[in-house]
């Protein structure tokens, strides 16, 4: 490969000259260099090592770009970032770090590009560009990274122990990125995450969480997990993945491994969408069923509610995570606790109030939630798959003509609260709550349908029973 054709951005050769005037050497390095190896397109992200002051560096660049892009400058870490055109550009000088056993953050001093090279997580995250006039474009690969992109291997520059140990996310990174990358990580390397899985505790939880979602974004993110559960990290980080493993058998009757069933709707649903917090939702759907498993002679192995125990979890799951407890969250407790309605529905004769039931509860989730479902069919058998598939067609076809007619999705009740007191001339109380109730379940049953006339004469009705003297406030 012609490394220095590929660096023919006119931002290389403003950073080489740059250097060049302060009398430094700069290199590109990271995840550009192994993404352009890889042929996965243009980096937007560029990393550049400094061998001297980067926020120096990056001042310089400024001021040799169109427009003096502002730098923005971390000193605690020695960086400095700036934007020019659709890149992202974060300079830092060389160095070297030393760790203490109770955190990931390091002591640093300065030091040489090949120390630099030295304290990267991995053998293809190490590969470095020269952007010296006198050797640009040549490729630094002390570690053979070149090699292992090759093959496909996830190594470390140094003793994986010693790498994992000083900063635990690595662990982590190995593992999304042998999920991104579909690579294999070494065999001394994933014994030492192995070994080294405890120290995952001193990270902290947003760090986890992001890369878990970076997994979760992977084409087959099942990789990532089956590489998290053999390497003990699951178990601290999801334990209620880790209850669902196993199969257990009583009186020659037998469940499925949910962990491994989950772990295939997981996949299913990544071929349908992208939808981050809809492969979330893939993820947790079976949670519950863990603590609600039991067995019967009359039953056999039974999870009963374990939909509704599964989006308790859910909250405690994100809140232990520290993940947001906001939308994101109610979206994917709401798709757990409805993910067994479809398939119960398609395994019956579909009555218009059962949909209409569905429509109202799920609201704007419904199709995300019938997408869910549809990557639950996990059956080996090609003529039940057909079959569960083909039922699941005619629900969506039921909910197209029930929502089209009846108007249920997101609907409100046509009689207000406002005028049921007014109506009635009472303040607020009980009775209101109970007559909108049964307007809204008359509504759904198809007794009545979703229009003002029919519902206000319900109302009236209803008021008549719980004692109310009407008057009419209609305007």
């Amino acid at each position: 490969m012609n490394f220095k054709q590929a660096l023919q951005h006119n931002i290389f050769s403003v950073i080489s000259e740059s250097a060049e005037s302060l009398s430094i050497d700069a290199y590109v390095i990271g995840g550009f260099v192994r993404d352009l190896i890889l042929e996965r397109g243009l980096h937007k992200d560029i990393d550049i090592v400094a061998v001297g002051s980067g926020i120096g560096l990056a001042g310089e660049v400024s001021r040799r770009l169109p427009g003096h892009p502002k730098v923005q400058v971390f000193k605690t870490y020695g960086t400095a970032m700036l934007m020019h055109e659709d890149l992202e550009i974060e300079f830092v000088g060389a160095r070297k770090e030393s760790y203490s056993r109770d955190s990931r953050n390091p002591v640093v001093e300065s030091g040489s590009l090949e120390d630099d090279q030295n304290r990267r997580d991995f053998t293809i995250n190490a590969l470095a560009l020269s952007l010296r006039p006198d050797n640009f474009g040549d490729l630094l690969d002390p570690f053979e990274g070149i090699k292992d992109l090759q093959n496909k291997i996830i190594s470390t520059p140094l003793d994986p122990d010693i790498t994992y140990s000083d900063d635990p996310l690595r662990m982590l990174r190995a593992i999304r990125f042998a999920s991104q990358l579909d690579f294999e990580i070494q065999d001394d390397s994933l014994e030492a995450i192995h070994r080294n899985a405890d120290r995952i505790s001193i990270i902290t939880a947003e760090r986890i969480v992001s890369e878990l979602h970076k997994i979760i974004a992977c084409k087959k993110p099942s990789k990532g997990f089956l590489l998290l559960e053999k390497t003990g990290l699951l178990k601290l980080i999801i334990p209620e993945l880790i209850a669902l493993k196993g199969i257990d058998e009583v009186e020659g009757q037998r469940h499925k491994d949910n962990f491994y069933h989950t772990l295939e709707v997981l996949d299913n649903i990544s071929r349908e969408t992208d939808n981050l917090w809809l492969r979330w939702a893939a993820l947790l759907h079976d949670i519950g069923k863990a603590p609600t498993k039991r067995f019967s002679k009359k039953s056999g192995w039974t999870f009963h509610g374990h939909e509704l125990e599964g989006s308790k979890m859910v909250y405690k799951l994100f809140k232990r995570l520290k993940m947001p407890l906001n939308d994101k969250m109610k979206y994917v407790q709401k798709l757990v606790l409805l993910s067994s309605r479809p398939i119960a529905l398609s395994n019956d004769i579909v009555t218009d109030s059962a949909i209409r039931r569905l429509v109202f509860d799920a609201g704007d989730y419904l199709d995300d939630l019938m997408t869910l479902c549809e990557a639950d069919i996990t059956t080996k058998n090609p003529k039940k798959y057909r079959k569960y598939l083909n039922n699941f067609k005619l629900v969506r076809k039921k909910v197209v003509e029930v929502e089209e007619r009846d108007q249920i999705r997101n609907f409100q009740p046509p009689v207000s609260g406002d005028l049921i007191m007014k109506t009635f001339r009472i303040l607020p109380s009980k009775e209101i709550g109970v007559i909108k109730e049964a307007i809204k379940e008359a509504i759904l049953e198809g007794e009545i349908p979703n229009e003002f006339e029919a519902a206000y004469n319900l109302m009236l009705e209803k008021g008549k029973q719980l004692g109310l003297t009407p008057h009419d406030e209609r305007q």
